[in-house]
């Protein structure tokens, strides 16, 4: 039995290795090596930055073009020192390029690396051998800015490339282009590891900063977005027994309407049987949406759903746990339908239970205003007081209030108040025809 092997299968472990490798400085150094990539504006909403005035702080965000702009006046300045006696076109060149590429790496990073490299020779040549060939002091400092922009715009695999490459031109350098001079090669090499070890340790602390922002933004709207649906899941498996309740009375009502009227038409019992099959057929569906919502441990209440007529016992029970409550009712008291009265009821429950956990101590307020269109309400309370700190909270009560809101097609609004309480505020509107039903 013979195996065929492809040409990548039969390669050995090690070729596999450096053709990775080679790949890799190829993606990093040679791809899009002439790309136009600008140096983008510093983030001025993070950091200390952020306590700027804000006419100051629009010009903060260009610090990191103006610390480069600051090392290739440098960089001119040492290339000019060195050469002050030599005027002409060389020691322009000498005293400019190096400048130059340093202000490249705002636009062509990668370009800007290579050109450095591809200088070093030229300028150390004009410059007439000044110091450790092929380093003349300002294309030595100009290759250390290069490197440290570089690999502080780029991947941290590219400032370990960037070192290699700089290394093998040094080798390449002393070996074949200054055979019997001194060379500063070895200072630079070392130089340039502490530098890209320092860029790149800041660089990968900060995408992990930014990675875990991320997460933290992402989890935080996956929270929200399921605190959401456990409210409506609440709210669903509540309104269900209002709802079952009203549509068991229509198929009742329907089922006995025939037997009020002496002699009805064949057409109005066949109208009131239309209508009880269909109030049935909805308590049917009722019953499967309820056993989709329910949760596993879920109990059916024994007691009947609580409306407004039980807010007393509700103030009660929470004078009883430590809660100074005062309760306010205005405008002529009536029968709302029951499920505007059961969300009325939990928005007054959830917001007095946030005032103990979060206020202890303090005083509130519970305004149920009757008027015309709806129903009012407003549960205020005052600073927290005494020695119980407060227990912190995620949020959910708020949220389930303004879902129950909003499913009424109400309107709700909670924050906090001037003397250092919390107010939560909510209409919700009520038509005639709701009412007579």
């Amino acid at each position: 039995m013979t195996q065929t092997q492809s040409s990548e299968t039969s390669r050995s472990p090690e070729f596999r290795l450096v053709q990775v490798a080679l790949g890799g400085l190829r993606q990093e150094l040679f791809h899009d090596a002439f790309a136009y990539r600008p140096l983008p504006r510093m983030d001025v909403e993070s950091g200390p930055t952020r306590f700027l005035p804000a006419r100051i702080r629009i010009y903060a965000g260009l610090l990191p073009h103006a610390v480069v702009a600051f090392c290739a006046v440098i960089v001119f300045a040492m290339g000019y020192d060195r050469i002050y006696y030599a005027f002409g076109l060389l020691a322009f060149v000498t005293s400019v390029a190096p400048a130059a590429i340093v202000m490249l790496t705002l636009v062509r990073p990668v370009l800007a690396f290579w050109a450095s490299l591809a200088s070093i020779p030229f300028v150390g040549y004009i410059a007439g051998y000044e110091g450790g060939w092929p380093w003349a002091a300002n294309s030595l400092a100009a290759h250390l800015v290069v490197l440290a922009v570089v690999a502080a715009r780029s991947r941290p695999r590219t400032a370990v490339w960037m070192w290699l490459v700089t290394a093998g031109y040094c080798l390449f350098a002393e070996m074949f282009l200054g055979v019997g001079r001194s060379s500063d090669s070895v200072p630079l090499l070392f130089i340039a590891a502490l530098v890209l070890l320092t860029v790149t340790v800041f660089q990968v602390r900060r995408q992990a900063t930014r990675e875990v922002t991320a997460q933290q933004t992402v989890t935080a709207q996956e929270i929200s977005k399921r605190t959401v649906l456990e409210e409506r899941t609440t709210i669903a498996r509540e309104l269900h027994d209002v709802v079952a309740h009203h549509m068991s009375v229509v198929a009742i009502q329907a089922e006995a309407a025939p037997y009020r009227v002496e002699n009805p038409p064949p057409e109005l019992e066949q109208a009131f049987l239309t209508i009880r099959e269909n109030a049935v057929a909805a308590l049917t569906e009722l019953r499967r949406i309820l056993g989709v919502v329910r949760a596993e441990d879920y109990e059916a209440p024994d007691a009947p759903q609580p409306t407004l007529g039980d807010l007393d016992t509700l103030v009660d029970n929470v004078r009883e746990a430590g809660l100074d409550v005062e309760k306010t009712v205005t405008g002529a008291v009536r029968e709302l339908p029951q499920g505007v009265e059961l969300s009325a009821y939990r928005i007054v429950q959830e917001a007095l239970s946030n005032v103990l956990r979060h206020a202890p101590g303090a005083a509130a307020k519970v305004e149920v205003s009757y008027v015309l269109g709806g129903l009012g309400l407003r549960i205020a309370n005052g600073p927290a007081r005494g020695l119980v700190k407060p227990s912190p909270g995620a949020g959910h009560g708020i949220t389930g209030m303004r879902e129950r809101v909003t499913m009424l097609g109400g309107e709700m609004t909670a924050g906090a108040t001037e003397d250092g309480g919390y107010e939560v505020a909510a209409f919700v509107p009520v038509s005639r025809e709701e009412q007579q039903t």
